[in-house]
């Protein structure tokens, strides 16, 4: 089942989200490729939330590995659990960084906001080492969001990538989901059919207070 909702509730989910030790969650800001600009729906959210951006040694010429230690390090640093929200490549960091750290457990969720599709032959030369992408399903639970005009991803991709990881689908249709959808994504007007229907009997990411309450 599915129920119109907003971006917006997503992110109070997010913020609401607590561990059962009583530890604030640490939202973590995962940008992609050129990293986020502050126009950047990302960015909008560190500054409205003081979410903590995790920041890349290259944003230019990213390396596959060190952008991987770098997460793994950050996540290690968190003084409690994590969400991670992701956006193009670092939606593919997310897949191959939970592939092989020893420190996935704590992560509660993620959102991942179109992914970069790095296996495309346009983009084989731009990064290279990234591909082939990391399919096994997520050790946590996670949304991916996708729309039918990304330039980065088309949509059939975007959606078999969630059903490899085990992510929950949202379909933001034509609004895009990079740089010039902020506003959308902070307000969410434009954003329908969030899903909201428990996968194996759980909640999804961020959506349980600290009493094990459903939030709406």
């Amino acid at each position: 089942a599915q129920a119109a909702t907003s971006m917006n509730d997503l992110t109070q989910a997010l913020q609401q989200a607590r561990a059962q030790d009583g530890a604030p969650t640490t939202v973590l800001i995962l940008p992609g490729w050129q990293g986020s600009g502050p126009d950047h729906w990302q960015m909008q959210w560190a500054h409205a939330h003081g979410y903590t951006v995790v920041e890349q040694n290259d944003w230019l010429h990213p390396r596959r590995g060190d952008w991987l230690a770098r997460l793994d390090e950050v996540v290690i640093d968190a003084p409690g659990p994590v969400v991670l929200a992701a956006h193009s490549l670092g939606c593919i960091l997310v897949a191959a960084w939970a592939s092989l750290s020893r420190h996935t457990a704590r992560v509660r969720g993620a959102l991942l906001v179109a992914p970069g599709d790095v296996e495309a032959p346009e983009w084989a030369d731009r990064l290279p080492g990234w591909a082939p992408i990391v399919r096994q399903p997520l050790p946590f639970k996670s949304i991916l969001v996708g729309s039918q005009n990304d330039p980065y991803c088309r949509a059939d991709r975007a959606q078999a990538l969630a059903q490899d990881w085990g992510a929950e689908w949202l379909n933001f249709g034509s609004a895009g989901t990079g740089p010039g959808a902020a506003n959308a994504l902070v307000s969410g007007p434009q954003l329908a059919a969030a899903p909201t229907a428990e996968r194996q009997g759980e909640p999804l990411p961020g959506r349980r207070d600290v009493d094990g309450n459903v939030l709406a």
